[in-house]
């Protein structure tokens, strides 16, 4: 029985989902997520099409990186210029990192001076509790950037008591991590802090002629992050908190073309959130003020941008009423303001703002095997034409094991104010959002998910004639996510996901960097007392860097990765993690460097 609940724990986290099958079987507690609906719901009560990497993943795993983390997860891709901490982006279903809203404990970590949104290159799997990605369209909650899905990311909270842990890893390429949590938990009060601090030397981040990245300089990177997290509870339904997080980033880079050119930059993320929050009668009220403020400064560059400082101020106010047992209505408001300046080598600066007023309302009804959900919103942007966007969702639940869902969305993206202003060729005030459609179906039955996705955006941003321009046409991203998982034997889980994608511009041209065909695998084995061993990787199939599969072709290649994890007590945990175990060489985005072999090993203690 011991051993089962063992592997439990690995299968929820393996997976990504908990449904009532799973916690039926296992006897395990129902993930409840926040990013569907913005109020705390079962993973089984949504109808969105939504995934989970547990805390316990990531730990068994030892993902290094968010990116790293989300890639495990079907209809998930990512490209990366090079080393770690440079440039990296996500591709949800094929739509690009700037159509997917990212959030950091709820808090907007979208910079408005980044033309891709959001930094993924600096987002490391450190002090998370857990990661929500809910796929689709889903403007008609949160707004723009929003029309590929949402990424949660929610550090650790306080448990119960006095607590803390410490971590320490080192390996290849001179790399070091260590970090430490301290929380504690009473009843009228809790706190937590983290700090954890990343270094490597890393690789050259350009490569040429295919050779390796060891033939070339070191491009090296530092980041340290720290949390905080606070609540005070005046009654039992009346509580104030605030959250913090603070990501400090050093990288070196290769000049274009030059890979022993070494440049420099830092960046500097402050993420605020302080909140209100009522319980009365059949009210759970939110007021929340946040603040996210990002700056950038290219040390060496020579020409051009020399630094970057984007703000983003959100008042928020929520209302979630329950009028049955399992029925309920979101509404809310929220007053945003967008700033970016930025100074350029010759001294020259530029700045500007964009406001929006924001109203939106989200009904759910639960009616014995049927869920059925509603949302609308209406965005007032200064910069903008109002935008009016909404979501119908349903899901049914044939019997325990069975069950078919679909979501319907229209979503949008505001062109980020750096894009609009663009200091690196000419202004277009005339950009306008991007429009999207987008639908999904999903059948579930036992250990094994099926959906079928298909979305259409019309006014797609690109770059043309030194400018960023609205694109005529729609573009059509659709495919298939397979996922099954399943206890192979008595000792050994197996989790698979496939996808295929078709993402293509009006003229059916497949789009750069998408790879057609990509597969996931997992093999977790639980056979020996204290040993947790596993094994996992991926498989990218045809993919070019440039559209209409001209460039050169950056995929079709497997990449096979393993970890061993060792308990030595209850308290303290020993891993040893191999990368890219058969030395492949490839490349995610052609002349840029990716790892060799690497390995690592780590300790864990907790007290």
């Amino acid at each position: 029985m011991k051993q089962n609940k063992k592997l439990s724990t690995s299968l929820v986290a393996s997976l990504l989902i908990a449904t009532t099958t799973a916690c039926a079987k296992y006897d395990i507690t129902p993930i409840t997520i926040t990013s569907a609906s913005k109020t705390e719901q079962s993973i089984k009560d949504v109808t969105a099409n939504v995934e989970v990497i547990t805390k316990e993943e990531i730990e068994e795993k030892r993902f290094t990186t968010v990116s790293e983390a989300l890639n495990s997860i079907a209809g998930v891709s990512f490209t990366s210029n090079g080393s770690i901490g440079n440039s990296s982006s996500i591709f949800v279903r094929g739509m690009s990192s700037n159509r997917v809203l990212v959030l950091v404990d709820g808090i907007r970590y979208q910079d408005p001076s980044n033309t891709s949104g959001a930094s993924f290159e600096n987002l490391m799997a450190s002090d998370i509790e857990r990661i929500e990605l809910i796929k689709g369209a889903y403007s008609g909650i949160y707004g723009s950037d929003a029309s590929a899905g949402v990424i949660n990311i929610i550090t650790s909270s306080a448990k119960k008591g006095l607590n803390a842990s410490i971590n320490l890893e080192a390996g290849s390429y001179l790399t070091k991590k260590y970090g430490f949590v301290l929380s504690n938990k009473e009843d009228n009060y809790d706190f937590k802090v983290s700090a954890n601090r990343f270094l490597t030397d890393g690789f050259s981040s350009q490569t040429e002629d295919k050779k390796s990245e060891k033939a070339f300089e070191r491009d090296g990177y530092q980041n340290t992050n720290i949390g905080i997290k606070t609540n005070y509870y005046f009654t039992q339904d009346d509580r104030v908190g605030f959250i913090y997080n603070y990501i400090n980033s050093n990288v070196e880079y290769d000049a274009f073309n030059a890979p022993n050119a070494i440049q420099r930059a830092t960046s500097r993320t402050n993420l605020y959130s302080v909140f209100y929050t009522k319980k009365y009668k059949s009210h759970d009220i939110k007021v929340k003020y946040e603040l996210s403020k990002f700056k950038k400064t290219n040390l060496d560059t020579s020409f051009g941008v020399k630094d970057y400082q984007g703000k983003t101020k959100i008042l928020e106010l929520t209302d979630t009423i329950f009028y049955n047992k399992k029925d309920f209505i979101i509404a809310g408001f929220s007053n945003e303001k967008y700033e970016v300046d930025y100074n350029q080598v010759d001294k020259t600066t530029n700045e500007d703002e964009n406001t929006n007023k924001a109203i939106f309302l989200s009904n759910t009804n639960t009616f014995d095997k049927l869920i059925l959900n509603q949302t609308l919103r209406k965005d007032s942007y200064s910069n903008f034409d109002d935008k009016v966007t909404g979501k119908i969702g349903f899901k049914y639940n044939f019997m325990k094991e069975l069950s078919f869902s679909g979501n319907y969305g229209t979503a949008y993206n505001a062109p980020n104010i750096i894009k609009i202003l663009n200091p690196w060729g000419t202004s277009n005030p005339d950009l306008k959002p991007e429009k999207s459609k987008g639908y999904d179906l999903t059948l579930d039955y036992k250990n094994l998910s099926f959906t079928y996705f298909n979305n259409k955006v019309e006014d797609l941003v690109s770059w043309e004639s030194n400018q960023y321009v609205n694109t005529s046409g729609n573009s059509r991203f659709k495919g298939i996510e397979i996922k099954y998982t399943n206890q192979i034997f008595q000792d050994t889980l197996l989790s698979l996901n496939y996808t295929h994608l078709s993402a293509e511009n009006e003229d059916k041209e497949p789009l750069a960097r998408r790879p057609k065909r990509q597969l996931g695998f997992s093999l977790d084995y639980y056979g020996f007392s204290k040993i947790h061993l596993n094994l996992n990787g991926s498989y990218i199939g045809t993919r070019y860097d440039e559209a209409d599969s001209k460039g050169e072709q950056t995929g079709r290649y497997t990449l096979f990765n393993s970890v061993i994890n060792y308990s030595i007590n209850d308290k303290t945990k020993l891993y040893f993690k191999l990368d890219n175990i058969t030395d492949k060489y490839y490349q995610t985005v052609d002349g840029y460097a990716t790892a060799g072999r690497s390995a690592y090993v780590g300790l864990k203690v907790s007290f």
